[in-house]
């Protein structure tokens, strides 16, 4: 499982012109799930995401998470996170889990997030074709990847 966290002062997602979901102050999730992830993925990726101190304290210092802090989070399904570049210069997506796997492991990686917070977390909508709007605060970009466990 990959993830890009971006720190926002907001986002929103549009499909076919129309805002489906949106946040203020948090953080904007994009999820690329590969066919061997599993829970276990899930439960790592959520506990770090939601413990990751990249929000600012009073001090303006990067020192407080998510769960700190109590802002929201957007998660939006992207498989194009496991595109390899390796041969030629068209994208590969082979590693991207197809969606029969991915859908469910994509709910439940926003219902464990949600529980982990302790809120509703705002969601694109899967497999479709989504308008992803965000202002990046800082910016803070970080990459996670549930195989390399960094």
């Amino acid at each position: 499982m990959r993830a890009v966290i971006q720190r926002v002062s907001r986002a929103s997602v549009a499909v076919e012109g129309t805002v489906i979901s949106s946040i203020k102050s948090g953080l904007l999730i994009l999820l690329g799930i590969e066919e061997a992830d599993d829970s276990t993925d899930i439960e790592w990726l959520t506990q770090k995401i939601t413990s990751l101190r990249i929000l600012d304290d009073a001090e303006g210092r990067m020192n407080l998470s998510l769960r700190d802090t109590g802002g929201r989070a957007l998660v939006v399904s992207q498989f194009t996170l496991h595109a390899s570049t390796r041969k030629g210069n068209r994208p590969s997506f082979i590693r991207a889990a197809p969606p029969a796997h991915s859908k469910p492991l994509y709910d439940q990686f926003c219902t464990a997030l949600s529980a982990h917070l302790g809120q509703q977390v705002e969601r694109g909508r899967f497999g479709a074709t989504m308008d992803v709007t965000l202002v990046n605060n800082g910016p803070v970009t970080i990459i996670i990847d549930s195989r390399k466990r960094e």
